[in-house]
């Protein structure tokens, strides 16, 4: 009883003996932090052509950095053929993804699609295809009726679609294109080089991971069955862990493919311009991809949203947040090389509410003998609103009923 007596006063410098810490952050967090600069991962190699390929260009990269592998006049401009096709699609997943388009949609044939020629699946005006079999008849048969359907349905006209793949290639640096039409026949003007291919197949892949559904195709049909399909891409049937992606062939452009293929979480695209003929074409982006895979490695160090650390709060209705890592962080390193790697995080001073879900509240640093190889953003687990009179007092509230039960 003598303890349902202790005075209003005393009971208030209870609670706030109980609920004031959540003010000040009583723990110091120490780590340590790198001023070594992070290279640019997009930096190319010299061109010393090792592998003695035959073809008139081409490059191999990592798919997830960008970073070049290896380097054989991969800014020469040159015709793309069908390669082309990879722009297009990367614009139908863009319309896509915005909610402009949805694969169930139907596409009508105009009479200019109809009459392309070259590579086709025959359409006709009469008909309609859904924009996942249009997808379907791009990838596997690199199918020019289809993909001009698509630009018109898209834009409205061919030269409108036109326009739109010059302003994303412009938005992805790739400098040394122009594109002319949509499907890749040659025409006067119509360029690019197998360092720009990489790129564009390199944000194909990496923002929609889902278009190798399509590209991983070796044999389908449409219509019913009344349309056979088999791909183009030789290296989706016999190379292992091949995702795409696109080839392409005119008597001025000769042999072309953009070949993609993951392995043990490595990532490669390789990229072939002006190949003498359509089997070197395929054993030199297999020389590339092969050369990638036994050379390198990729090291990764974490998912996106896994968790890192955690910290204190300041003045928040909770006293500490989990940081989570911003992006999947990781590095391409040389086979024998992922030795010794260390992890530095950096955490932001005085951290003080209100928080917000994805603030960046620090960065962790993987260093390998001095040099910084990634870097990656943590950031909140969760929004911490911060402690107002009205939370204050609730608190205080909630702390002198339970004191009072004992």
């Amino acid at each position: 009883m003598r303890q349902k007596n202790i005075s209003i006063f005393t009971i208030i410098i209870l609670v706030c003996s109980i609920t004031l810490p959540c003010f000040a952050n009583t723990e110091e967090n120490v780590y340590v932090w790198s001023d070594d600069v992070v290279e640019d991962t997009a930096s190319e190699v010299a061109d010393e052509n090792t592998l003695n390929l035959e073809s008139g260009s081409a490059i191999l990269i990592e798919q997830t950095t960008g970073q070049v592998l290896y380097n054989h006049n991969a800014h020469e401009q040159l015709r793309p053929a069908s390669v082309t096709k990879i722009m297009s699609i990367l614009l139908i997943m863009e319309q896509i993804e915005k909610g402009a388009l949805s694969y169930d949609d139907q596409i009508p044939c105009s009479e200019t699609a109809a009459a392309m020629g070259g590579s086709q699946i025959w359409l006709d005006t009469t008909e309609s295809l859904s924009v996942e079999e249009m997808l379907k008849a791009i990838c596997v048969v690199s199918a020019n009726d289809c993909v001009v359907a698509m630009a018109e349905y898209i834009a409205g006209t061919q030269e409108a679609f036109v326009q739109m793949m010059n302003d994303k290639a412009k938005e992805l640096g790739m400098n040394d294109t122009v594109f002319k039409n949509c499907h890749g026949i040659d025409e006067d003007g119509h360029i690019t080089s197998s360092y720009d291919i990489a790129l564009m197949s390199k944000e194909l892949l990496n923002k929609y991971p889902e278009i190798t559904k399509y590209t991983t195709i070796w044999m389908d049909s449409l219509r019913g069955g009344k349309s056979e399909l088999v791909n183009t891409n030789k290296l989706v049937r016999n190379y292992e862990g091949a995702t795409g992606l696109k080839t392409g062939s005119t008597s001025l452009a000769l042999y072309n493919l953009s070949a993609s293929a993951t392995r043990n979480g490595l990532s490669l695209i390789a990229v072939i311009m002006k190949a003498p003929t359509t089997k070197i074409r395929f054993a030199e982006a297999q020389k590339l991809l092969d050369y990638g895979f036994s050379t390198y490695t990729f090291r990764e160090f974490g998912e996106k949203d896994q968790v890192v650390t955690n910290v204190k709060i300041n003045k928040g209705l909770e006293t500490d947040v989990d940081l989570k890592f911003n992006n999947t962080v990781g590095v391409l390193l040389k086979k024998g090389e992922d030795k010794n790697i260390e992890q530095e995080i950096q955490l932001n001073e005085n951290i003080s509410a209100p928080i917000t879900e994805g603030q960046k509240l620090g960065e962790v640093r993987y260093v390998m003998e001095g040099e910084t190889l990634a870097t990656c953003d943590l950031v909140a687990t969760k929004n911490i609103d911060k402690v107002n009179l009205f939370s204050m007092t609730k608190s205080i509230c909630y702390n002198w009923v339970n004191l009072l039960r004992y």
